[in-house]
């Protein structure tokens, strides 16, 4: 009986123990990143900083050596220096310099297509209620023509289904990214007008933060993409100009009530400062055209990538004071390998100042530029609804070269 005893224990212990190991290479495993960003010349080795983790260069596209001058690298990592956890691959870039930005700006964008937000009944001429489009088009879809005409905006929509005198319209829908067409029987409502029963948007517009300019007037800003705000859909854009702003006032941020600044935009083409020409999960990009001297404000300042990273003080750019200034910030975490770029710091405000003003983070500061040991390293994104003095920010490598 003490045998068999034993034996279990023995047993127990193994498993127990190799399950740890496997838990343990899974944790270590996820924190190190697929792929890093270095400048040239940079050491290609000791990137991972990570315990018990060793590095060793597996192989080079141009030369074996710790610095390499163009080119990609391969590392392999190992636990311990005997279990393989993953290769990594490095990819050499030239060195990056910028504007820092931090003044807020308008934003109008147009939408590629007509975007369905969703579907609705349609009180008919005898009283009877008729949902024309359901279970046809659905919250996301873009209408991009209908019998053959192209429409971009809601009246171009409107007119070409009251010209169709009752008949079945063919409308031409982006899905997903696939183009299809879809039948549907307009009905006639009480006022005697010829509808769909569809809600449609076809652009957007708000106030929102630079976050960087380079030499050649290309810029990035948000951070994050726009989304629909009923459909939470990233916005297809087919064009968007960025605007003088006018900051009003600033609502301070309090727990479970997100903060905000309202202004005014004059959209008027002698207040445009630029265009719109991608709107992705990074941030939205495009050039500064007009007055660029306002976006110069300071030196050239180099960027990071996120192996230079580290928890600690840093500093947010922002204009909710009126002007651009730097706040105490703190990195509270660095996630090098997460699934959301959007969420790859957390940070909290430690500024007395910027907290007396917005209560920490608010609606409108998405983009703020964060700099750590003089470097742009990324961008503040979201609040924490709970905690207004704490939020997210996304490496400025996932921004930069996007605009490209």
């Amino acid at each position: 009986m003490k045998r068999c005893r034993g034996r279990f224990s023995f047993y127990f212990f193994l498993v127990f123990f190799a399950g740890i190991l496997v838990l343990s290479f899974g944790l270590i495993s996820g924190r190190i990143p697929d792929h890093y960003l270095i400048c040239e010349g940079e050491s290609a080795r000791d990137l991972i900083r990570l315990p018990l983790v060793e590095e060793e260069l597996l192989e080079a596209d141009s030369q074996l050596s710790s610095n390499i001058p163009s080119g990609k690298v391969k590392i392999r990592c190992s636990l311990l220096g005997m279990i393989p956890l993953k290769n990594v691959e490095v990819t050499v870039v030239p060195e990056t310099r910028v504007y820092a930005g931090g003044m807020p700006v308008g934003i109008y964008m147009k939408t590629r297509g007509i975007l369905v937000v969703g579907t609705g009944s349609v009180e008919k001429n005898d009283g009877s209620f008729s949902d024309p489009a359901e279970n046809i088009l659905r919250s996301g879809d873009y209408i991009v023509a209908v019998n053959g005409t192209a429409v971009m905006r809601k009246e171009e929509l409107v007119q070409e289904v009251k010209e169709s005198d009752g008949a079945p319209v063919v409308l031409k829908v982006d899905r997903d990214g696939s183009l299809t067409e879809l039948l549907v029987q307009p009905v006639l409502d009480k006022e005697e007008s010829y509808k769909l029963g569809l809600w449609v948007r076809d652009d957007t517009q708000g106030i929102g933060t630079l976050t960087y300019m380079d030499e050649n007037g290309r810029y990035g800003a948000l951070g994050h993409g726009i989304s629909d705000v009923d459909t939470g859909t990233l916005l297809n854009l087919s064009g968007g100009s960025l605007y003088h702003t006018d900051i009003l006032s600033v609502v301070k941020g309090l727990r479970g009530t997100p903060g905000e600044m309202t202004g005014v935009i004059r959209y008027q083409s002698s207040e445009i400062l630029g265009t719109i020409e991608k709107n992705t999960s990074s941030g939205i990009f495009g050039r500064i055209t007009e007055n660029r001297g306002l976006f110069c404000q300071g030196e050239l300042v180099e960027t990071a990538y996120k192996q230079a990273v580290e928890t600690g003080p840093a500093v947010l750019l922002s204009a909710v004071g009126g002007m651009v200034k730097a706040y105490s910030i703190q990195i509270e975490k660095v996630n090098l390998a997460g699934s959301d770029p959007n969420k790859s710091m957390v940070i909290s405000v430690s500024d007395p100042e910027l907290l007396a003003i917005t209560g920490g983070i608010i609606q409108g500061m998405s983009g703020s530029p964060i700099l750590q040991n003089g470097k742009l390293i990324g961008a503040l994104t979201h609040v924490f609804v709970n905690d207004p003095t704490k939020g997210y920010g996304i490496f400025i490598e996932n921004m930069i070269g996007v605009e490209s």
